[in-house]
């Protein structure tokens, strides 16, 4: 049986609405599915390495927000981030369970507490014909957090479901 949020989260992603009311809506139901405590949307342009973030759900104010509204440069750190550098090479999205135990060559530990301060994570890759356009980052603070099936099943269907929107988005706004 699925549950009222799931159902809420299939008409988000089956909506006809732009770009903007689709990920409005999506990170908050998206939060709640998962149980995380933060859920933002860094959408990039992968011919001029232009990006930014749109979007970001907080459980509370207590969570740190990551919101950057104006396109800029994609910073020299992120040659740091081997989660970003498997989203740039089409490698398949990475779920951490604990960014304190996770293998360095997965997850440069002091990268992600000094930039983003979650403990688990998803690096959701929105990416089409080997070109990244996104990456969606549910997270948990505080605690680490196995993924499950369930969790991997919703995260690859909304990937899916954004990706066009993504693109559209970035084509629309840059």
């Amino acid at each position: 049986m699925i549950s009222q949020t799931h159902a809420h989260l299939q008409a988000i992603l089956r909506s006809q609405a732009t770009p903007d009311e689709v990920f409005a809506a999506l990170l908050p139901v998206l939060g709640e599915i998962l149980q995380c405590d933060r859920c933002f949307l860094y959408l990039r342009n992968p011919n001029t390495q232009l990006g930014k973030v749109p979007f970001c759900w907080r459980r509370n104010l207590d969570i740190p927000e990551i919101l950057d509204i104006d396109w800029k440069p994609e910073p020299k750190s992120l040659d740091q981030d081997p989660l970003f550098t498997a989203a740039l090479h089409a490698k398949q999205s990475v779920y951490v369970e604990d960014v304190e135990t996770a293998d360095p060559q997965i997850v440069n530990r002091d990268f992600e507490q000094e930039n983003f301060g979650h403990r688990a994570l998803i690096h959701a890759h929105l990416r089409q014909d080997g070109q990244l356009w996104g990456i969606l980052q549910p997270c948990i603070f505080g605690q680490s957090r196995i993924w499950t099936a369930s969790d991997r099943t919703i995260m690859t269907e909304v990937e899916q479901a954004i990706t066009p929107l993504a693109i559209a988005y970035v084509t629309a706004n840059l």
